[in-house]
């Protein structure tokens, strides 16, 4: 559905995610969860394309400070009017981070960009990163004040409770990661421009099977790739976006690892936490 905001004094919170009246630009036409403006581009892609500016507008990139300057560290995905979830293991204590969202070519001020410092960090109570195949791979970031929805800034929509995607589902991984590991060639990198890539969800069975990823993918996991075709160093945190059968983008799941010995590796697909396994806990948090 559209939803036409104009200029508002007030807010009326209706629900934490998705739903929740949020500030917008005079006269904006505002789309609803998983609609972006921009319409992505489909194709299937092998290593990996730049994306269509601002077609991912739920993406965000996750920066931590390093003496008087901020670089980019971990995707995310903007899920509330002031909230963004990213991976667990990309938070650590003591850390100073921020949120930019709008955002495409790092190298470049586009003017769409829109920073937000982050007022709370929730990790999963049960997220150990000693031990990264225990699961709970999620952190929700809450930012200091909500950003103006508009072209290159939106909301993804969240799947049902215990949602399980059929075999194959296209989906697409977003980020601003490498494209390949141990590489000199600078052409490699994910490092400017938002990149997206096509990915097939592989069925629980397999990817928990001998040779793939064995027991240390969990119920609570979702894999996709596994053809030579995969995340890489950087995307941690970033969504997974699946297209649902109602047309809308849906966040089924957030980038928590993939092989350490080297990227796109056979049989070993990305693993993302998967988010339909966690709206309870979602729901809980405020």
């Amino acid at each position: 559905y559209l939803l036409s905001l104009g200029v508002t004094k007030t807010k009326t919170r209706v629900k934490f995610f998705n739903s929740e009246h949020i500030k917008c630009s005079k006269s904006i036409v505002v789309f609803g969860c998983g609609t972006p403006a921009v319409k992505p581009d489909t194709n299937r892609i092998v290593n990996g394309e730049d994306a269509r500016p601002h077609s991912w507008p739920w993406q965000i990139s996750l920066q931590v400070k390093h003496g008087s300057r901020y670089h980019h560290t971990c995707g995310g995905t903007l899920v509330g009017p002031r909230w963004v979830l990213t991976a667990g293991h990309c938070i650590w204590p003591g850390d100073v981070y921020r949120v930019v969202l709008g955002e495409h070519d790092m190298s470049v001020q586009e003017g769409t960009e829109q920073i937000r410092d982050i007022l709370r960090i929730i990790v999963h109570p049960a997220w150990d990163i000693e031990h990264v195949a225990n699961g709970n791979d999620l952190a929700l970031l809450k930012l200091d004040k909500s950003p103006i929805l508009n072209d290159s800034v939106g909301v993804a929509c969240l799947p049902a409770a215990g949602e399980i995607l059929a075999h194959e589902t296209p989906c697409f991984i977003t980020g601003w990661g490498n494209l390949y590991s141990n590489v000199t060639d600078s052409s490699a990198f994910r490092t400017w421009f938002k990149r997206y890539l096509l990915i097939d969800r592989e069925e629980h069975s397999v990817c928990s099977s001998s040779g793939w990823w064995g027991t240390t993918v969990k119920s609570t996991m979702v894999c996709a790739g596994g053809d030579v075709v995969s995340g890489c160093n950087g995307d941690s945190g970033g969504p997974l976006n699946c297209l649902g059968q109602d047309g809308r983008w849906y966040l089924q799941g957030v980038t928590s690892f993939v092989s350490s010995l080297v990227c796109n590796e056979l049989k070993k697909p990305t693993v993302f936490t998967r988010t339909s396994a966690f709206t309870e806990w979602l729901s809980e948090v405020n």
